[in-house]
């Protein structure tokens, strides 16, 4: 894999009442980890998406099963998460701020620093078995630059449980806790997604910015009050030597399977 290899893909189609903007995470090697390729491709399509008159809605979905494995452990190891932080962050608020309602769609898992993108979405439609764990806790570290937007969208008890046991849970639980919108079988899952953006997009674009600006106003708050405070102390953690131990001995068993 080389740099040359788009990581992410972007591809405007027609909807009845305008355009969708399709954003396809596409990084298999490594099930789709929040590497800084990764990241700036994605950042660069949701900002032309956002730039582009004819998108009405913008669709965020993976190539495969796994929407998305968390931060790109190598690189962390290697060079830190100080810029990388920062980095997510900014992904999260460039999602809750774009003019244009933001869809997830998930099929399979997500782990990690992926739920900070789910959680950041305006809706999020998921199949009933995907899966989902803050793994973060299993490594010394903390679900902190995430926490931003999965903790504004669960309830207290379920942030606290799902946060502090590290546990898989279900798209059903998904549901459940208010991580997501909705969770359906997974044979149903294309046709909802493609339903719920077809009646996203009938809404007239002042009246969707509009909106969106009132319903994540609270949560652009939290961002902007907390995220450098999060960034430095993912930073940190990620930087200590209980968490680069951990964090090594799970890349070297990976290798090994």
């Amino acid at each position: 894999m080389t740099d040359t290899t788009e990581l992410v893909h972007l591809d405007v189609s027609d909807l009845d009442g305008g355009g969708l903007a399709t954003i396809t995470l596409d990084s298999p090697h490594n099930k789709n980890a929040l590497s800084r390729q990764l990241v700036s491709e994605l950042r660069g399509h949701l900002e032309a998406a956002a730039a582009d008159s004819d998108v009405r809605v913008v669709l965020l979905r993976s190539s495969d099963r796994v929407f998305c494995s968390g931060a790109d452990l190598s690189e962390a190891t290697a060079d830190g998460m100080e810029e990388g932080a920062r980095r997510i962050v900014e992904l999260q608020r460039l999602i809750v701020t774009m003019d244009k309602p933001v869809v997830t769609e998930v099929l399979g898992a997500v782990r990690a620093g992926g739920i900070g993108i789910v959680a950041a979405s305006d809706v999020a439609v998921v199949a009933e078995d995907a899966t989902f764990a803050l793994t973060e806790v299993k490594l010394g570290l903390a679900a902190a630059i995430i926490s931003l937007t999965v903790h504004h969208r669960m309830t207290p008890r379920a942030a606290a449980l799902t946060t502090l046991g590290g546990e898989v849970f279900s798209g059903t639980e998904a549901a459940a806790y208010g991580l997501v919108t909705r969770a359906v079988p997974a044979d149903a899952l294309a046709d909802e997604v493609r339903r719920v953006c077809g009646s996203l997009a009938t809404g007239a674009a002042q009246g969707l910015r509009e909106s969106k600006a009132i319903l994540n106003r609270d949560l652009v708050a939290r961002i902007d009050e907390h995220g450098e405070d999060m960034a430095a102390l993912s930073a940190r953690l990620f930087a200590s030597d209980e968490a680069r131990e951990a964090m090594t001995a799970f890349l070297q068993r990976k290798r090994k399977s």
